[in-house]
């Protein structure tokens, strides 16, 4: 068990944890989460004894081996694989030891000891981890120095992996993982035999790995069992009695205090004056549920064009005259949605960049609209940003000739309002500058968006807000993305990189896991591979109906659950200012019984006819999805 006893941190002289209390149960799996800058890592650190808090304590087993994933990748020329074996450090003494040992008693000690760890079947699972995360028998015996940040983190992820820890802490390891990697990470973790916490704003790792969720908000933590579906529920019904105790104390310093102003100057209630006075005093506030305003994205509506918007035809893309992929043809119209799909080094940056008109085609043709605009959105934007200017200074370099007020609009639309637009860029979360730099691309309300990995640092709250702009949106939309969840309500076309071309993928994003996951691969695209064409082409006509009939059904689960939840809500005002009219609140107070009971009627047919609307998208889902 993992205990974490009051725990206080300061940096800076901003109170980050404020007397953080929970404990975490064995072999438990634990889903650490917060909005963007809340001091999630910062927690994990102290779990690790790299920070020590100013006050508490941090309890972990006696003796038990603390595994975490540093933000240093490694480097050198040692391959992947041996890299991996020697994260086993026991493993590693003893079989040295073994090739000197001249004791025979010392030996039979050695070679038991090798056995109960596993140590011969070690660089099995050691390349059975590094498959998983995207290293093929090539990969595994090139240098590390031969490969990018981001696979030598994803050494450093199979290296602790390996290695086995007693806890097991993970900070965002799915940011360096396309969406394969990202589904075996996850089957990795169901079937890990010891305690797990992991940062994550993954919401479909949150829902398939982990047991409980820490929720770590205003320097508090609390502990939540199950899942993010479930912590999302049990969160609302807190913060809805929370309102309700926040509202009653509202009435109650209210009467106190009107009671000792009254009361004060006159002799005879002095006293009881006195006493309410110190009642009043002692009254801790009840912490309102936290909002952030800020959290915003908005993306400015383009100008209509004809379709289509681009249209590839036997084109060829590649670098140094070398071409990467082959045979593309793709047609995109202003309304599309498309998530392209393939592991990392397949080309899903390369036919991005080829659409945006940064990479011309080296053979066959690309024709695109010549009034078009494009907004493209990559990570290198983000670390680009100048940290010592503003947001203000960046976007009024950028819209030059605009009037002042027309760049703080645009900013505002991204949450920057205020005296957040003169903040420096230095002190921004990872999630904040993602939005500046998304800002910034849709500056002039391009035609198309094409979003490489945009969730990358940004929280659960902020990507639900980044898909619900992405579906206000008016131009069309390409979105290269590991996280399925934002796929699923954003993309009504699948567009598969591999095998050095990419192409439509007539199944649905279930259908492409399943693939990955070879449940299913006798039902991906291009299975039946002597199906006339018409065939095909009617299948992924069929397909896309689907998913477009799905995303609808979904969109309206998500909106009649926000309905019930909020005239739930409105209804427990309603009752609360019935029975106990003191503690009624604003919008109740001054109203009769009869009107009371006249408004509860009311919400309860909203209620009635919000879950019938459930009832009926979800029915409709399941019964999709089934067939």
């Amino acid at each position: 068990m993992l205990n974490l006893n009051g725990i206080t941190v300061r940096l800076g002289g901003r109170v980050i944890l404020d007397r953080a209390t929970a404990s975490l149960p064995q072999r438990s799996r634990v889903g650490l989460i917060g909005r963007n800058g809340a001091g999630k890592s910062t927690l994990m650190k102290v779990m690790i004894g790299q920070i020590d808090p100013d006050e508490g304590e941090c309890e972990t087993p006696r003796a038990a081996r603390v595994g975490y994933l540093k933000q240093d990748a490694p480097s050198g020329a040692a391959t992947p694989f041996e890299t991996v074996l020697a994260a086993d450090v026991e493993r590693d003494a003893l079989l040295a030891e073994s090739e000197t040992c001249e004791d025979p008693d010392r030996l039979g000690e050695i070679h038991e000891r090798l056995n109960t760890i596993d140590a011969y079947t070690a660089p099995a699972r050691a390349a059975r981890i590094l498959v998983g995360l995207g290293f093929d028998e090539e990969m595994q015996g090139r240098p590390l120095d031969s490969y990018s940040g981001g696979w030598k983190m994803r050494v450093a992820l199979a290296a602790l992996l390996f290695s086995q820890p007693d806890l097991l802490l993970l900070d965002e390891p799915s940011n360096h993982l396309d969406l394969e990697a990202t589904l075996w990470l996850e089957n990795f973790l169901k079937t890990y035999r010891a305690t797990i916490v992991v940062i994550s704003h993954e919401r479909d790792l949150l829902n398939n790995v982990v047991d409980h969720i820490l929720h770590l908000e205003g320097g508090k933590i609390t502990l939540y069992p199950g899942g993010y579906d479930a912590f999302e529920r049990q969160r609302a019904e807190r913060l809805a009695q929370l309102a309700a105790a926040a509202e009653k104390q509202a009435a109650q310093r209210a009467k106190l205090q009107d009671y000792v102003a009254r009361n004060s100057a006159r002799a005879s209630t002095a006293k009881q004056a006195q006493s309410r006075a110190k009642a009043l005093a002692k009254m801790q506030p009840i912490a309102a549920a936290m909002e952030d305003p800020t959290l915003s994205f908005a993306f400015p509506s383009p100008p209509e064009l004809r379709p289509p918007l681009v249209t590839l035809d036997m084109a060829s893309v590649g670098y140094d005259e070398t071409p990467i992929l082959k045979r593309l043809n793709l047609r995109i119209d202003p309304d599309d949605r498309i998530a392209l799909l393939g592991r990392n080094g397949n080309g899903k940056t390369t036919l991005a960049r080829l659409i945006a008109a940064q990479l011309p085609p080296m053979e066959g043709a690309m024709n695109s609209s010549n009034k078009m605009k494009v907004g493209y959105f990559t990570q290198y934007q983000v670390e680009e940003l100048d940290t010592r200017d503003t947001p203000l200074e960046h976007m009024t370099r950028q819209m030059k000739g605009a009037t002042p007020g027309a760049v703080r609009a645009q900013l505002g639309r991204f949450g920057f309002s205020g005296d957040r637009a003169i903040q420096k860029v230095g002190s921004l979360s990872g999630g904040e500058r993602a939005r500046l730099a998304l800002a910034l691309i849709t500056r002039d309300a391009p035609n198309m968006l094409i979003l490489d990995e945009p969730t990358n640092h940004l929280d659960v709250d902020s990507r639900e807000a980044l898909v619900q702009a992405l579906n206000d949106y008016d131009g069309a939309v390409v979105v290269v993305s590991h996280d399925r969840h934002m796929i699923e309500l954003v993309a009504d076309r699948l567009v598969l990189v591999d095998g050095g071309t990419a192409a439509e993928y007539a199944g649905t994003l279930d259908d492409y896991t399943d693939l990955i996951l070879r449940k299913g691969g006798e039902n991906s695209a291009g299975s039946g591979g002597d199906a006339p064409k018409t065939d095909r082409k009617a299948d992924r006509k069929a397909a896309a109906e689907a998913r477009e009939k799905n995303k609808v059904l979904r969109i309206a689960v998500h909106d009649a659950e926000k309905a019930m939840e909020k005239l739930t809500a409105e209804r427990s005002r309603i009752d609360r200012a019935m029975f106990d009219p003191a503690s009624a609140g604003p919008q109740e107070k001054d109203l009769t019984m009869g009107e009371l009971m006249r408004r509860r009627g009311d919400v309860e047919k909203k209620l009635e006819a919000a879950e019938a609307r459930w009832m009926e998208a979800t029915e409709a889902l399941e019964s999709g999805m089934a067939a």
